[in-house]
Parts: structure tokens; C-alpha cells; sequence
């Protein structure tokens, strides 16, 4: 009898990837291995494996190459000795600096922290208005880079110029891409405008909005608290839409909305097309932001989630910070308690004048704690708000 064959795996292998950060004066050197880290778990995310990462020391990026003519080559020279499908620099590399790596750096697809970041939210985008935000942003970042979709064009041989059917091709592009980015915002107009009508038929209750970095526990809490399935994983924009449910606590309704979760260099792009779930945050009455302090570098997220609520007009809203995933709090030197650790992190934060509790999601330690809190908070604004509507306290 012949050997039995096992049966072959229709699993497509994961794509193979270097990282390329760079160490400026701007960006110390410790704070750089803090972002590649993060753009691994990005990688990882969009389904792709980390072989080697590429570190250089330059006062300010390369305006050719971003980096050094002499760390490209070496980085040239280790994706085609070990075959690496992908490389991914952690900052946006400009149409010129894009164009000139795949020129030297051949047959090799060539991303940056947007354009990764772009491909996990299209990877992500559930619903049809999420794609729509998703395409937009995608549209909006090819506009300017797309004479790189047209090198093949360089093999041509013969015609008026090299160059003329090329040019004229790329000014069609522009044309087609320039249409679509037009017709996508017009659709984008009117889902804005349905989505502030609901918002305005949702009647008199309070709404309190879920913020916070991306993968912080957002989702396992808006679970927790509104008793119903909203999708939770371990990986980075794993929330793209907003979700919206209604909570009561002790009788007392409100809005709950989770939102996606903020992260270090969000795409300009991104945060022009999600524009109407931003305005969930927007127009709430109250922000949840959510932190998850396990993170060894939680004040950098804080500081990143603050730095965009400013931006889109949200930071003087009354704010809970919400410390989350303490059953994972532990002293690296392990001379300090759980315990000691958040009683100094309470005290230092509570100084600083923020409203402060902790918690574990996943472990429900602390919550009831925080929905008494939170049912104080609520109660506060919705007086304020709605002073004849008291017979629910």
C-alpha cells in the first residue's frame, strides 16, 4: 500500500517584513524602539511577519531616502539574501523618498506607517460606511504617490518620448481618482447627515463616550457594561465602527459609544474621512477614557489620546480616566505591590486634578466600584441637563 499523503494546507503563508525606523533629534532613540514595537504589532496585525528591524541615527530623514544611502544598501542587500516580501519605514514616506527606495530597492513592496495602517483599517471595514471612510483615506493618500503605480512603464520602448504615455495615463488616473474622491465625500455627506439625526432622535439621555489607544480594553468594557456582544480581539482598530448601546444603571439610562481607538500617528487621512464617528466623541457629554495601565508606556498613550481630543475639539468635555487591565499592573524591578503601584499612579494622577478610578474589564475587579461612580456622574449631568426629569433617581 502507498503512503498516505497528508492533505496540502490552503493557508496562505504570511507575508515576511523588515521594520526601518529612524533616531533624530526629535525622536530619541528609546521612544523609537517604543514605536517599532508598535509597528510589529501593526505588521502582525495586517497578517505580516517581522524578520529584522532596521535602526538609523540621523538628525532629520534622508529628503532622497529617508535613510542614508549606506543603511539602504544594507537593507537591500538582507531582503534579497533572505527573500523578505515587505519593507515598512514607521514614519509617512514622501512621494519622492517612495519612488527613489523602489528604484533602488526593486521588486519589493515598499509601505509606510500610513499606508500599513490605511491597509488594516480596509482589512478591518465591516460595514459599508466604514469602507466608504476607509476608500476615501485610501484615495486621498494614492492622489499624490502615483507615478510609483506606473514604473512598468519605464520598460516601454519606442513612441513619441518615453514619457508621454505614461503622463498621459497618470492624468487619467487623476482624473478617475479625483472623481471618486468627490463622489466618496458626497456619500460621506449624506451618512453624516442620517447619523446626526439619530443622534438627535435619541432622545433625552445623557451620552457618555468610550476613548482611548487603541487596544486598551475599549470593547471588552462596552460588553461588560451594556450586557451584549460588541466584537473584542487582542489586535489593534479591532473596533472601525462606532457602537452605540443603551445602559442603565439603578434606573438610570444613558448612551454608551465605543469609538476607534486613537493611536501614534493616525493618518491625516483617516481622521478628515472618520469624521462622523469622531463627532460620537464630539458631541457626547461626558468621555470615558479608557487607559490601559499594564502598558509600560500608558502615559505616551494618554498623552497621544489627549493630544487628538484637543485636536478635534473634545478636551474640555468632563473626562473619567478609567485605568484599565490593573490585574495585569506589575513592577518590572518586582520591588513594589500591585497594590503600591496604583495607589502612587491614584495619587500622582488625582494631583494633576483627573477623575480617577481602576479596574479590570475582563476580571470585573473594581467595577462595581466604578458603576457607582459612574451612576453619580451621570446622575449629575443629567440634572443639569434635564432638572424636570428627576423621578428616576
Amino acid at each position: 500500500m502507498g503512503t498516505k499523503r497528508k492533505p496540502l494546507s490552503t493557508a496562505k503563508p504570511a507575508e515576511t517584513c523588515v521594520l526601518i525606523g529612524l533616531a533624530t533629534r526629535h525622536q530619541r532613540r528609546e521612544q523609537l524602539e517604543e514605536y517599532l514595537e508598535e509597528l510589529a504589532f501593526l505588521a502582525e496585525t495586517a497578517k505580516a511577519e517581522r524578520q529584522r528591524t532596521f535602526i538609523q541615527s540621523l538628525d532629520k530623514p534622508d529628503v532622497r531616502t529617508f535613510v542614508g544611502s549606506g543603511k539602504l544598501q544594507e537593507i537591500k542587500e538582507y531582503v534579497e539574501e533572505e527573500d523578505i516580501d515587505m519593507i515598512i519605514f514607521d514614519d509617512e514616506l514622501s512621494p519622492i523618498q517612495l519612488r527613489n527606495i523602489e528604484k533602488e530597492i526593486p521588486e519589493r513592496k515598499v509601505l509606510d506607517r500610513t499606508n500599513l495602517i490605511l491597509d488594516i483599517f480596509a482589512q478591518r471595514a465591516a460595514t459599508a460606511h466604514a469602507k466608504t471612510q476607509v476608500e476615501l483615506a485610501q484615495y486621498q493618500y494614492l492622489l499624490p504617490r502615483l507615478t510609483n503605480m506606473w514604473t512598468h512603464l519605464q520598460k516601454q520602448k519606442g513612441g513619441i518620448g518615453m514619457k508621454g504615455p505614461g503622463e498621459k495615463e497618470i492624468e487619467t488616473d487623476r482624473r478617475v481618482i479625483r472623481d471618486r474622491i468627490a463622489l466618496l465625500r458626497k456619500q460621506l455627506a449624506g451618512i453624516d447627515k442620517q447619523m446626526a439625526t439619530q443622534r438627535k432622535n435619541r432622545g433625552q439621555m445623557i451620552r457618555v463616550a468610550l476613548v482611548g489607544y487603541t487596544n486598551v480594553g475599549k470593547s471588552t468594557l462596552m460588553t461588560l457594561m451594556s450586557k451584549s456582544d460588541v466584537f473584542a480581539e487582542n489586535k489593534l482598530f479591532a473596533t472601525l465602527d462606532t457602537t452605540v448601546r443603551k445602559v442603565v444603571i439603578d434606573n438610570l439610562p444613558f448612551l454608551l459609544s465605543d469609538t476607534v481607538g486613537f493611536i501614534r500617528k493616525l493618518p491625516t487621512q483617516l481622521i478628515e474621512s472618520f469624521k462622523s464617528t469622531l463627532d460620537e466623541t464630539r458631541e457626547s457629554d461626558m468621555l470615558l477614557h479608557v487607559i490601559d495601565v499594564s502598558h509600560p508606556q500608558f502615559e505616551d498613550h494618554m498623552a497621544v489620546v489627549e493630544r487628538t481630543l484637543a485636536d478635534i475639539g473634545s478636551d474640555s468635555k468632563p473626562t473619567m480616566v478609567l485605568f484599565n487591565k490593573v490585574d495585569l499592573l506589575t513592577d518590572p524591578d518586582g520591588e513594589r505591590t500591585p497594590e503600591d503601584l496604583e495607589r502612587g499612579i491614584r495619587e500622582r494622577f488625582e494631583a494633576l486634578g483627573h477623575d480617577v478610578m481602576f479596574l479590570s474589564a475582563k476580571t470585573k475587579v473594581g467595577y462595581d466600584a466604578f458603576r457607582s461612580t459612574l451612576y453619580e456622574r451621570v446622575k449629575e449631568l443629567h440634572i443639569k441637563r434635564y432638572p424636570y426629569n428627576q423621578f428616576l433617581y
